[in-house]
């Protein structure tokens, strides 16, 4: 049996990584698993997706978990130095939100 061609579940747009044909990143999906959903559970969380769309793009992370890392790194760094309103619009809450993401 050959394989004719592997089924595309990404692609790349706008520098970022998108599942193919939505508006759903794959950075959404990878940090769904990473924090233990199942395909199951992320199918329910993005029900525009397929359980075979999900899997395709947690495959494609799996298979490039080392460069897939370093542009979520890349994309968190680049959050982070964005000004946030709520910074100067609720200084409490915005403190609370950055405890707390040091806290995953």
């Amino acid at each position: 049996m050959s394989v004719v061609g592997a089924k595309s579940y990404l692609e790349y747009r706008n520098e970022a990584y998108w599942v193919k044909g939505t508006r759903i990143s794959l950075d959404s999906i990878v940090y769904a698993f990473r924090n233990g959903l199942s395909p199951e559970s992320i199918v329910q969380s993005f029900p525009l997706l397929t359980l075979e769309q999900v899997y395709g793009a947690i495959a494609f992370y799996l298979g490039n978990h080392a460069e897939i890392d370093v542009y979520l790194a890349a994309e968190e760094d680049a959050f982070d130095a964005m000004p946030q309103p709520l910074q100067s619009a609720d200084p409490v809450l915005y403190s609370k939100l950055i405890a707390a993401k040091a806290t995953r």
